[in-house]
């Protein structure tokens, strides 16, 4: 099985590639850490974990970590935050937001994709923030 630092990308049949890590969930429920299909690359909700499945105990480096974790599905395919077209934020406080707001600000300031910020009652683990995002390689 390929680790975190070895992400492989698969070729299906019909052109689409997909990046699948050691993810203990892409199996288990069924999808990639990101999938390219023509010039989209969609990258699946990214909670903040650190790389030894830990979290941080604050959501700004919660946030950046998914963050840090959607560049680096990105990289897989030559792709950089600078391609992301659209965000959405799944947040289970949305009071908090301008902590989000402190990096997702500055990351974005000269890209500025479509954004959408939505409280949920609960997310995986000890996850306060999930974020996924689409980029555009054409």
């Amino acid at each position: 099985m390929p680790t975190p630092s070895q992400p492989t990308l698969i070729t299906q049949p019909d052109g689409r590639r997909r990046l699948e890590t050691a993810s203990p969930w892409e199996p288990r429920m069924g999808y990639s850490r990101a999938v390219q299909a023509g010039p989209m690359i969609w990258v699946s909700g990214c909670v903040g974990t650190n790389p030894d499945g830990t979290y941080p105990p604050d959501l700004d480096d919660q946030t950046r970590r998914c963050v840090e974790r959607i560049a680096e599905a990105l990289a897989a395919f030559d792709a950089t935050l600078a391609q992301v077209v659209k965000v959405r934020i799944y947040v289970t406080d949305i009071s908090r937001w301008e902590e989000i707001a402190s990096v997702m600000g500055p990351t974005f300031a000269d890209i500025r994709p479509a954004n959408v910020l939505v409280e949920v009652a609960r997310l995986v683990d000890h996850a306060m923030v999930e974020i996924e995002a689409e980029a555009w390689v054409g």
